[in-house]
């Protein structure tokens, strides 16, 4: 993640981070991505099930049961392991995590233990009623996936009226004191829509909206072609930033945040470069904390059906399963040779990677991308933009 806000915008300082030790236990959710210790945040994919049809959906999910997720006491073991690894944030996700009837157990049990329990989710499931349960067991956080406005939306989630039952959601998460957000995949298909959401944001208060960059896995393999050109996503990365100034200067300090390409970081820091020396120096301080990249290291995914990832997008490579072993046993057996190379990527990343002057601050960014279009985990990341000028 890079905080378009917390960077550009100057709501977060290096010595922010430095004053709570950036051990991830003690760091606050909005400066875990500068923590030292990289406990791994846990994306669990609770259910494969899904009451929408997302063009993108990286889990091939299906509104039909599947006879392999974890049972209820499977999830508190797991629970149970997680909080004793130390891991921060449990983030809930699937398919449709609601569609899991024991779910406000589950995340309450999260909290329980100490977790930062969060749900990602398509909103279209949250009556007021849901909502004021997942406010009574101490949920962090609503992350709510809207594509767009509802023509443009409703047409990439699969499902007519998915965005007014969104909207519904996160008014309900509103009104029962929850923290709620947006989540927007960037394509050619909805590109135009993020000056909207930016609207969005600001008509409806809402603290927080993640940009996440197109990543080529589940059904989203298929949209390569409707990924932005180089030059497409510069423009956007501006336009995000220039929006971002634009509420806090009218004193809207909104989170706005980029997700899934760390060339995003280098590109922030050139342009504030030119913009603010000084301040440009401080955001690279931050850069560094952040490390870019953390697949298989600052990040795990863990799939209904128990199998360890080194993120939600790569489930084509289990590193084993929580059946079998604890998760803390799978996530810190560097046997495994691409877990081991996973947490010391830099030394394996090829081409212009290797040679890049940001390698440090963007960590080599997707190699599952790579992977995708190349045939070859460790080759550079074809989403990443930068010039090789800029990397000289």
């Amino acid at each position: 993640m890079i905080g378009i806000s917390k960077l550009y915008c100057g709501t977060v300082e290096p010595s922010d981070a430095l004053r709570y030790g950036r051990k991830s236990s003690s760091l606050p959710s909005h400066l875990l991505q500068f923590s030292i210790d990289k406990r791994p945040v846990v994306v669990w994919n609770a259910t494969r099930r899904c009451n929408l049809k997302c063009v993108h959906c990286y889990a091939h999910a299906k509104d039909r049961p599947f006879d392999n997720e974890l049972t209820t006491q499977e999830g508190k073991s797991l629970i149970d392991d997680l909080a004793a690894f130390g891991v921060p944030v449990l983030l809930f996700s699937g398919g449709e995590p609601m569609m899991r009837k024991d779910l406000p157990e589950l995340a309450a049990y999260a909290v329980e233990k100490g977790m930062r329990a969060v749900i990602s989710t398509n909103g279209t499931l949250i009556t007021q009623e849901t909502a004021r349960e997942l406010k009574k067991i101490g949920l962090s956080y609503v992350g709510i996936s809207l594509d767009g406005m509802e023509e443009i939306n409703d047409r990439f989630r699969g499902v007519k009226g998915a965005f007014h039952d969104a909207l519904e959601g996160i008014k309900n998460c509103q009104a029962a004191g929850i923290k709620v957000g947006l989540r927007f995949t960037i394509n050619r298909f909805n590109v135009d829509e993020v000056p909207h959401i930016f609207d969005l944001l600001e008509s409806m208060n809402i603290p927080r909206v993640c940009f996440y960059h197109l990543v080529y896995a589940g059904r989203g393999s298929k949209l390569i072609k409707e990924d932005l050109s180089h030059r497409e996503t510069r423009e956007i990365v501006d336009l995000i930033m220039d929006r971002t100034h634009e509420l806090h200067d009218k004193g809207i300090s909104e989170e706005v945040l980029t997700v899934d390409n760390h060339a995003d970081g280098p590109y922030l820091y050139m342009r504030l470069k030119k913009e603010n020396p000084k301040r440009a120096a401080e955001v690279l301080e931050l850069l560094k904390m952040n490390e870019g990249n953390n697949s298989g290291r600052g990040i795990g995914c863990i799939s209904w059906d128990g199998e360890v990832h080194a993120d939600q997008f790569w489930r084509h490579h289990s590193f084993g399963n929580i059946r079998k072993r604890p998760f803390s046993e799978i996530w810190t057996d560097t046997g495994n040779p691409l877990m081991k190379q996973l947490k010391e990527k830099k030394k394996y990343v090829k081409g212009r990677c290797a040679t890049c002057r940001w390698l440090d601050i963007c960590g080599g960014n997707f190699r599952v991308r790579a992977e995708a279009v190349i045939g070859d985990v460790w080759a550079p990341d074809p989403a990443c933009y930068l010039t090789d000028e800029e990397i000289s």
